[in-house]
């Protein structure tokens, strides 16, 4: 099988390249694209817990706990303990947060309605469902898997 044949090359071909435009859209305000899409997951009014935005973005805590601190360094965030749950800590935007948040969400917009400008409904349903469909067996797999991997339980 050639390379352009394969589910996941494409799929990754294509991220790289959603990735790219976005970060060149990105770094005309001084943000990344990782940065932009941590900003589009935390809610302006309410804060959101730190521990909710990992998963959200597919993300090892880690790398956020790096991510958090540099957007805290660069002022587009500000952490505060959560009022229900004092271990916890909430993520807050600033004023410069905001602003990035909605040009993150203005860029991200225009390229979804390009797509959806240039693809029919027919298209872009048989998309959704292909993904769903490689979703699920990728899900399914893992399942699988951590079965066939778990030591047997006498």
């Amino acid at each position: 099988m050639k390379r352009e044949e394969a589910i996941d090359y494409n799929i990754k071909a294509a991220w790289h390249a959603i990735s790219r435009m976005y970060n060149q859209q990105a770094i005309q305000y001084g943000i990344t694209t990782s940065i932009g899409f941590v900003l589009l997951n935390i809610n302006t009014n309410e804060g959101t817990p730190a521990t909710k935005i990992a998963p959200l973005m597919g993300l090892e805590s880690r790398s956020l706990t790096r991510m958090l601190k540099s957007m805290e360094d660069k002022g587009l965030i500000y952490k505060k303990p959560d009022p229900e749950d004092k271990r916890s800590v909430r993520i807050f935007l600033t004023d410069l947060g905001i602003e990035k948040k909605a040009i993150s969400r203005e860029t991200v917009k225009a390229f979804n309605e390009e797509v959806f400008k240039r693809l029919d409904k027919e298209k872009l349903t048989a998309f959704y469902e292909t993904i769903n469909t490689i979703n699920q067996i990728i899900e399914e797999d893992t399942i699988y898997q951590a079965k066939e991997t778990a030591p047997d339980k006498l």
